[in-house]
């Protein structure tokens, strides 16, 4: 240790160890600590019955009351997911959130224990249905009542272009959600990002009317735009389902290949399919209320003005007792922006 300027300065970790901690040995009776790693050092039962558990044992800090989540957040790796209508695989990246419910009794939970439940499954045939036993393997092996998982991932579509021919990726935000409640009833999830364009109705009338009044040159505007619909479910739905769902309702999906011709057709489209974010979200409510697959959906459109420096938004639940409402978060909005 060294003095500056009237305060002690520590040189070296070492060094306080030497300095500070070794004059105690004599008083307490401990042994100078080793500060080696020991690389061949193993462990067996015996060893492993010593380690201290501070989850089991140990008094509850603060208020004792049961927290309905406690768990992992963005507990990443790779899944195999299975596509519609094929035995095809596709391997994606994925952010795990996996949580469990924690009785006031209780100090904490092995959280290594989800993680592990996830890797024992990494190589089976993914569908939103595997959720179901990995959350009841986790839920038994952390003896809790309740247990969820979401998975956040990146999902392409081969989407081909709209006259030339050509084929690209397009990648669709996907949010899959599985709750275990304490009757062991699995309640399904799922959340999809579609992107589009839309045209402005009143635009292209203001455009028409001063081409054909003043033979004036315009451009009507339209924007990137998105929508996020939420559904709940029982019998399997795919997310190639919920695509074909928002592309038949909306039309203007923004494209990922084009060419001249492409880009050309792209405007007839936006022309033939005009439609404020109002339009757009009762499109979506029509479509997703004829599926029966569909027991509760939840729809957030947002509209990123090219005309305005503000967007415009419309929200609409489908109105199930106790499922989704209408309550919108500001961030929740800010993720809608692609």
């Amino acid at each position: 240790m060294s003095e500056k300027n009237g305060k002690i300065r520590p040189e070296t970790v070492a060094q306080v160890v030497e300095e500070d901690l070794l004059p105690l040995e004599g008083a307490t009776g401990h042994e100078p600590l080793d500060f080696s790693y020991d690389r061949e050092f193993a462990v067996d039962e015996s060893y492993k019955a010593t380690l201290p558990d501070l989850q089991n044992g140990s008094l509850i800090r603060g208020a004792p009351i049961r927290l309905e989540k406690v768990g992992i957040h963005n507990f990443r790796l790779p899944i195999k997911y299975r596509r519609r209508g094929s035995d095809d695989l596709i391997e994606l990246e994925t952010s795990v959130t996996g949580t469990v419910s924690l009785e006031a009794c209780k100090k904490g939970i092995n959280m290594s224990r989800i993680m592990r439940a996830f890797y024992e499954h990494k190589d089976s045939q993914f569908t939103i249905d595997t959720l179901a036993k990995i959350l009841g393997d986790y839920k038994r092996s952390l003896e809790s009542f309740e247990a969820q998982i979401m998975l956040k991932l990146s999902y392409p579509i081969p989407q081909k272009s709209l006259r030339s021919g050509l084929e690209g990726y397009q990648y669709y935000d996907v949010i899959m959600e599985m709750g275990l409640d304490k009757s062991d009833r699995i309640h399904k999830t799922l959340h999809f990002d579609f992107v589009y364009s839309s045209a402005c109705p009143c635009s292209f009338e203001l455009a028409e009317h001063a081409r054909s009044l003043r033979n004036k040159a315009t451009v009507s505007h339209s924007q990137r735009s998105s929508a996020r619909i939420s559904v709940k479910f029982e019998e399997m739905i795919w997310i190639e389902d919920l695509h074909d769902l928002c592309l038949e309702a909306l039309q203007t999906e923004t494209q990922v290949m084009v060419k001249r011709e492409d880009e050309q057709a792209f405007a007839e489209l936006n022309g033939s399919y005009l439609k404020f974010v109002e339009d757009a979200a009762r499109l979506l409510y029509e479509g997703l209320s004829r599926d029966g697959r569909i027991l509760d959906f939840k729809i957030v459109c947002s509209h990123l003005e090219s005309l305005h420096s503000h967007d415009a938004v419309a929200v609409v639940a489908k109105g199930v007792q106790n499922g989704f409402n209408t309550d919108v978060t500001y961030n929740e909005f800010r993720t809608l922006l692609k």
